[in-house]
């Protein structure tokens, strides 16, 4: 197992290399930069001067090259900026990248979102998956029962309606008619754990966005799951446990349902890095001011530095993800060997 994950960790690394490659030359390709922002009256020359001191008159790959190495000094400034050491020379803001919108920092305004996405998202992604694998397998337990029809419909329901459709209505009901939830997030609110009205206006403000994101997010994980405990509720190893006199309880249970989440772990592993992605029409509908707006604005605003380091992040946690996924195979399911 130790072999398999270096073995693993060292082909993530060129991967990653690619996939920034080909993400630096596809949005380096996309028209407009800074300059296109400016006034027409702005001289030709002043425009030019931008553009030499922002680098964009370089060659390609020394752009590229010089893009990553800002990448690689962003872990290096969280450490930096949470334990006060340095090393060597602390970073400079020119050590990093710039958001051509704000001209901040970018990796600093994505640092002070991620806190409002996984407020909404993470608690959707955990309370769907929570809710689909009991439900899921008691399912395909009681296949063709009344129980299995309900949730089939409940699943097809959250899995087909879009998240566009479900969120005004969630609105209109508890919103506008009923009052009982705010319409809109509040990103600005201070939760202080110490007073109760804080708290509770904040579990109100996430009853919404987050009721939505678990509806999808249980319809999708819950026909994973009900379709693979289905194929191997018909295995042999389950008819040797029941020949052996074990209770369904643990046959389901320490069996079936081992095996079973083998599909399941494939597909929480690639949402988990959709997290920090974002939900870019859930937190527009609610104005949760997330990642998933922020990409949406940077596009809007053409701010490619940012764009490029909002979807660098989404693959690069895309990646790390599916190791650690690969990784959990061989725990779930004894018959895989990486030797």
């Amino acid at each position: 197992m130790g072999r398999f994950i270096i073995r693993r960790t060292l082909l993530a690394i060129p991967t990653i290399l690619v996939i920034s490659l080909l993400l630096f030359a596809l949005l380096d390709l996309a028209p407009g930069d800074p300059t296109s922002q400016l006034p027409l009256t702005v001289p030709a020359e002043i425009r030019e001067q931008i553009r030499e001191s922002l680098g964009l008159n370089d060659p390609f790959f020394w752009r590229w090259m010089n893009w990553n190495r800002l990448m690689a000094n962003e872990p290096v400034y969280l450490f930096e900026n949470a334990t006060g050491a340095c090393f060597g020379e602390c970073l400079q803001s020119s050590d990093r990248i710039i958001s051509w919108s704000s001209r901040a920092p970018a990796m600093d305004i994505v640092y002070q979102r991620v806190p409002q996405t996984l407020w909404v998202l993470g608690l959707g992604l955990v309370f769907g998956v929570l809710l689909a694998v009991p439900i899921g397998t008691y399912q395909a337990y009681k296949q063709y029962s009344f129980f299995d029809n309900a949730g089939t419909f409940v699943t097809m329901l959250g899995f087909s309606v879009p998240v566009f459709v479900i969120g005004p209505v969630f609105i209109y009901i508890f919103s506008v008619k009923l009052g009982w939830l705010p319409t809109f997030y509040k990103t600005t609110h201070d939760i202080k754990w110490t007073e109760w009205s804080t708290i509770w206006f904040q579990i109100k403000q996430l009853l919404m966005p987050v009721a939505v994101l678990t509806l999808f997010n249980a319809a999708s994980f819950g026909r994973f799951t009900r379709a693979s405990v289905l194929e191997n509720l018909n295995e042999g190893y389950v008819r040797t446990a029941r020949s052996k006199g074990l209770a369904e309880g643990p046959v389901i249970t320490k069996h079936v349902l081992r095996n079973s989440l083998i599909p399941v772990v494939t597909l929480l592993a690639l949402s988990i890095p959709g997290i920090f992605g974002g939900a870019i029409i859930t937190e527009n509908i609610f104005r949760v001011n997330g990642l998933g707006q922020l990409l949406l604005v940077s596009i809007g605003q053409n701010d490619i530095p940012m764009v490029q380091a909002l979807i660098f992040i989404f693959a690069f946690l895309t990646v790390v993800f599916n190791v650690i996924a690969d990784i959990l195979y061989g725990l779930l399911d004894p018959r895989i060997r990486y030797d």
